[in-house]
Order: C-alpha cells, then structure tokens, then sequence
C-alpha cells in the first residue's frame, strides 16, 4: 500500500505542496490535520485509546479520531471519513476553530500541524477498528480536565494542548 501524503501549508493554511506523511513527520514540516470531537447527549466526549501499533502516541487516549486531510478534501469530509474508518459510525460535523502546534516524540517524529478541531453528536457504542483504535469511553470533560492534570503521561500531546487552550470553547459547543 502506498504510503499517504499530507498536505503541506503555511501558516495561513494555504497549500504549498503534498509530502508522503511520516517524511512530514521526520522533518517536523507544518502540515494540515483534523481532530474530531464527539459528544452525546449527556454532555460526554468520546475518547479513543490509539491501537498499540500506532507510529507515535500508542495506547494513548485521546479526542474521538483525528487524522490527515487528503489533497482535494475538505475537512468535514475528512472527518466524516476518518470517523468511519476509526470509530464505525457517521455523524455531522461542525468545524469550531483552528490552531498550530508542534510537539516532538521519543522516536524522532514531530507533529507540527495546522489542526482543524470538528464537533459531533452520537449516542450509541462505536464499532470500532482494532488496527486503529485499542478502546474507547465516554467521559465529562471535567473529569477529562482533571485526570489530564493526575495522568498526563496517559493522553496525547495534541489533546493536552486542545483541552488547555480551548476548553471553554469546547464547552460552550457542545451539541445540543
């Protein structure tokens, strides 16, 4: 299987060319991605733990699903489509706001990304894929707050940083 590119941007997030995804990776280049926050009814957040085969942040619990835009998709579809491919289901996305960080790994790899951050509503247990996802749990975001706070090590880089940038953002869009 051919290995994906992302796109690469500026930070404008205007397109300046596509590289295969771990060479982004390796040279630490500002690229576009997407992460997917799924609530339900009772104001809950659906967390994955990423499957333990993972190229970075194994067994590591994070947002919902998050990935890499293809060249040519727009980031609703691409979370609609990483959704899927992740979680087993489809819902509606809303695109709340966007934001670059840059967070090196132990093995060398380094996000740096133009992060698109998506919201959803679902109700139901995903279906989830075990070559992408080792479990999942729905929990309050202020439960998430704190055990981010006790258990760092135990969560993402990129959800740390969305949580504590943004959480009353997050909070206030809540779907309904």
């Amino acid at each position: 299987m051919e290995e994906e590119n992302v796109i690469l941007v500026n930070e404008a997030d205007e397109p300046i060319g596509l590289m295969p995804k771990m060479e982004a990776h390796e040279k630490a280049l500002l690229h576009r991605a997407f992460s997917v926050f799924v609530m339900n009814d009772k104001g809950e957040t659906m967390l994955q733990q990423r499957a333990k085969d993972k190229y970075h942040s194994p067994l590591l619990w994070t947002n919902t699903c998050c990935s890499h835009q293809r060249n040519g998709e727009s980031n609703i579809e691409a979370g609609k489509r990483r959704l899927m491919e992740e979680m087993g289901f489809s819902t509606e996305l809303k695109e709340l706001f966007s934001f670059i960080y840059k967070a090196p790994f132990d093995n060398g790899l380094t996000e740096h990304e133009y992060d698109h951050v998506m919201i959803g509503s679902f109700n139901s247990a995903p279906n989830i894929n075990p070559e992408e996802v080792a479990d999942w749990k729905w929990m309050h975001p202020e439960d998430i707050k704190k055990d981010i706070s006790k258990n760092p090590d135990h969560y993402t880089a990129w959800f740390k940083i969305i949580f504590e940038r943004f959480y009353e953002h997050l909070m206030q869009n809540i779907p309904s």
